[in-house]
């Protein structure tokens, strides 16, 4: 056991037994939905992963101590604590150190499913390069974890508040793959077409847990990016999306909204200005990549045998 690490009993048991076990993030329930949609939503999806054959394990910093699969009464603290720090992996010896709670983004939760021995894990939308990065150098550190890490990670492709074309192009210079889910355009979280080519694409869990298994055998190192378009229904075009966005990211300027607060505010914004349709989508898809995520890490289990 590795110090600073719980594992539940459930989810230890399943990594023991070579059962399927699903990695979830809580900065989602802490600071990417309002309550009571976000215990809500949290629940549903550890429903879904369960419905699909695999075991949930959502990851959080609880007293300081890094904690793979909560509770009931835990997930509902992360709905509703007002001090919850957002942890990536620079605040992690802090938030650790000082014994504090942290909601980990998808960089922190990489990087603690990588220490429990989990490989498959789902979000929403990963981070990225921000628009203007050329000037603020603001570029999450959930890519330069991808480079590293062996964990695949199940998205909506990349948040649509961000820069999708640099993006891309900066996976590309870190060697991590992105596949597509069934169509050849890069999804943009809340629309099906970011208009980006995606680079690669595959279209059963089987084929995406086989290119896991070569990947890694060979000692390629790093995640892959499996992008898994929100459903059709449940889309927000990406030109109507792109109105609110602009909006929103002027709101952050003339705030003085910058740094890790930034996404949190953009997608807050944005919720309040589609009168919730923009919330709407962000559970469908999460919802939605839940279910593919874990026929995922059904596939690669059987395989890994």
């Amino acid at each position: 056991m590795k110090p600073n690490l719980h594992i539940h009993p459930e989810v230890a048991a399943a990594l023991r037994d070579g059962d399927p076990v699903v990695a979830l993030e809580s900065t989602i329930i802490s600071h990417g939905m309002p309550y009571p949609q976000n215990v809500a939503t949290a629940r549903e999806v550890e429903h879904i992963v369960r419905e699909n054959g695999a075991v949930p394990a959502t990851i959080a910093i609880i007293k300081g101590t890094c904690t793979v699969g909560l509770s009931s009464e835990e997930l509902e603290y992360f709905g509703q604590a007002k001090v919850v720090h957002k942890v990536s992996l620079r605040d992690m010896p802090y938030v650790i150190s000082q014994g504090l709670y942290g909601a980990t983004t998808v960089a922190a939760t990489m990087r603690i499913a990588a220490m429990a021995g989990i490989s498959t894990f789902v979000t929403g939308g990963i981070g990225g390069v921000h628009r203007g990065a050329e000037k603020n150098m603001d570029i999450s550190a959930d890519l330069t974890e991808m480079q590293h890490t062996n964990v695949a990670v199940i998205s909506a492709g990349v948040k649509s508040i961000l820069d999708i074309g640099l993006t891309l192009e900066y996976l590309e210079t870190l060697g991590v793959p992105v596949v597509t889910v069934g169509q050849e355009a890069f999804p943009s979280f809340y629309s099906q077409d970011s208009g980006y080519k995606s680079p690669l694409q595959l279209n059963t869990p089987s084929a995406i847990a086989s290119m896991l298994k070569v990947k890694w055998d060979m000692g390629l190192n790093g995640s892959v990016l499996i992008a898994n378009p929100v459903p059709a229904d449940q889309e927000i075009p990406a030109a109507a999306m792109e109105e609110h966005i602009v909006l929103a990211l002027d709101a952050a300027s003339r705030a003085g909204v910058r740094g890790k607060d930034i996404t949190p505010y953009l997608l807050s914004y944005i919720a309040k200005h589609t009168n919730g349709e923009s919330l709407d989508a962000n559970i469908a898809l999460i919802k939605n990549n839940t279910a593919i995520g874990a026929r995922i890490a059904v596939a690669l289990s059987a395989i890994m045998e």
